[in-house]
């Protein structure tokens, strides 16, 4: 039995992949940049795409996927501040997956859009095994969650680009402890890139949004 649930998993983790690379062809024949944002509920990954639509400007031209197990409440939010969004319900699932993917935008125009961010089902499990057609991921910690995350949940940290630490302001409130966190993140992987912000303050903002507009002109020009 044993074996035979690790072949499946092995069977819907190729399937997923290879929906991955269909969807990475159509982003790279529009020149459009697919970030993958992951996170667990709460981290504030919807505070951060509006603000981080906000500090790019209207030079990016982003759209947003919206994933929630139900509830069109994020989606609802990107759609009041006029930014072309899709609802993804997964119906209890706890991740997005790329054939998820592939439906909600099989209607939709990527020419002319620059950047396209995927907003994860809140979990620091799951949403790391499942490719999406990205070309890169991020995923966001808030500080009320602790330090001690990277070393419970190694594998989002290994898999991601990019590494937001929301909810900076709380840093005096709280007993995060900054250095321990930064060592164990780099330890798992050395390559990421670690952003302390605050979306309520908006301190450390421009530094994330430069990253971020540095890799949709990459991908517009390359």
């Amino acid at each position: 039995m044993a074996v035979k649930l690790v072949t499946i998993k092995e069977d819907i983790l190729k399937d997923n992949k290879e929906m991955s690379a269909l969807l990475k062809a159509r982003f790279n024949k529009s020149k459009t940049l697919v970030v993958n944002l992951m996170s667990s509920p709460g981290a504030g990954k919807t505070s951060t795409i509006l603000n981080t639509i906000e500090a790019l400007g209207p030079a990016v031209k982003t759209a947003v996927i919206e994933g929630d197990i139900t509830s069109t409440v994020d989606a609802d939010k990107m759609d009041a501040k006029g930014i072309p969004v899709v609802q993804i319900n997964t119906g209890g699932a706890c991740h997005i997956d790329s054939a998820m993917v592939a439906e909600a935008v099989a209607d939709f125009d990527t020419e002319g859009i620059d950047l396209v961010v995927v907003e994860n089902v809140g979990n620091l499990v799951c949403p790391a095994e499942f490719e999406v057609g990205e070309d890169v991921r991020v995923m966001i910690l808030s500080v009320p969650e602790g330090h001690d995350k990277p070393q419970k949940y190694p594998l989002m940290f290994i898999e991601t680009q990019a590494c937001i630490l929301n909810k900076i302001d709380l840093l005096p409130h709280t007993d995060f402890d900054m250095e321990a966190f930064r060592k164990t993140v780099m330890s798992l992987n050395p390559k990421t890139t670690i952003f302390p912000v605050s979306m309520k303050t908006g301190e450390g903002l421009d530094a994330w949004a430069a990253w971020l507009k540095d890799k949709v002109d990459k991908k517009k020009n390359g």
